[in-house]
């Protein structure tokens, strides 16, 4: 029995979820005809309240759009330090879109509106780059799962709307905050310019995220996708995938949040564990005690067919998902028990 705890998104589609995707209706979507696609699109946009949504193959493809479309170059991104669009997508914000960042320490991956009005330059001198754009993550991946509280997210974007700045949400697991939080999706449609949403993580779709946004920035999206590379055939076949998580996916990714504060529990007993960040969702990083090897333990683990990922200076990081199932979760408890 081979237990992957390195992502969520390791996940394979089920049998039923295949059988849906077998059965999909499609066109081509590349002439905006592939009926799957837009139900899809449509579904989501409904969900939070938002106009228009485009389907795209990847998380990052998605907020990459999202960047170009509220900057120009030369301008500047105000996100945490550990912001996925700024550590891990490649360095396509400066790519692509011509930007720089402003990074913000903030207390893991979430940012205040303070700190936000504390970044934004002075649009008269012209020596700083041009703020234009403030990014926000949620859940925060680097930072552990943590959920943003809606107070502090309207704040920020009242600091977005006095200083004429675009406003950003990462969604990739917007939906383990929802269900962690018990929000209502509608309410971050009101607050955000754009929104990308993934559907191949908690939701185990093999592939996908959608852009939201109002329907005259989804009509240029459509432009930057292409341009990306983003167009796609008879992709309802995919697009199927994601409207059969929405409808079988959500509310189990409560089991996923109560197995990761589990192991969360287990390694707080133990000497060799130094600090466990609190777990909100399904995310659980902690850092090992002084003198205590990650490799050594990553490897203990393998050999007893537990696979676990390493994010360097002692840190390591754990993620429960669809494919960890209570037999698996067992097992993995009872391993660190005795470890």
């Amino acid at each position: 029995m081979e237990i992957n705890l390195i992502s969520d998104t390791i996940t394979k589609p089920t049998h039923e979820m295949l059988q849906f995707m077998f059965n999909a209706e499609v066109g081509d979507d590349v002439y905006k005809q592939d009926p799957t696609v837009i139900e899809l699109e449509d579904t989501i946009a409904q969900i939070f309240g938002m106009e228009a949504g485009l389907f795209f193959p990847s998380g990052t493809m998605a907020n990459q759009t999202a960047i170009k479309l509220h900057t120009n170059p030369g301008e500047q991104i105000i996100a945490d330090k550990y912001a996925h669009v700024y550590l891990y997508e490649g360095g396509g914000a400066s790519f692509n879109s011509g930007v720089s960042f402003s990074l913000l320490d903030g207390d893991r991956g979430m940012i205040t509106a303070e700190q936000v009005a504390g970044a934004i330059n002075d649009p008269e001198f012209y020596h700083n780059p041009l703020t234009s754009l403030v990014c926000v993550e949620n859940t925060t991946n680097k930072g552990g799962g943590a959920c943003y509280e809606l107070d502090e997210l309207k704040k920020i974007k009242e600091v977005c709307v006095a200083n004429n700045l675009k406003y950003h949400l990462d969604g990739a697991r917007i939906w383990n905050a929802l269900i962690a939080k018990k929000q209502d999706p509608k309410a971050f449609g009101q607050l955000f310019d754009t929104i990308s949403v993934c559907l191949s993580k908690g939701l185990g779709a093999p592939i996908g995220s959608v852009l939201l946004g109002d329907k005259a920035t989804i009509h240029r999206a459509l432009r930057i996708r292409k341009i990306l590379g983003g167009g796609m055939r008879q992709v309802g076949y995919l697009a199927a995938a994601g409207l059969y998580a929405l409808d079988n996916n959500i509310s189990r990714l409560a089991e996923d949040h109560r197995r990761a504060k589990e192991l969360a529990s287990i390694l707080n007993t133990k000497e060799w564990v130094a600090k466990v960040e609190p777990v909100e969702t399904n995310i659980l990083i902690f850092t090992l005690a002084p003198n205590y090897s990650e490799k050594v333990l990553i490897e203990k683990l393998k050999q007893k067919n537990i696979s676990i990922s390493s994010m360097g200076q002692g840190k390591l990081r754990m993620v429960t998902h669809l494919d960890y199932r209570e037999v698996m979760h067992t097992y993995v408890l009872e391993t660190l028990s005795k470890m």
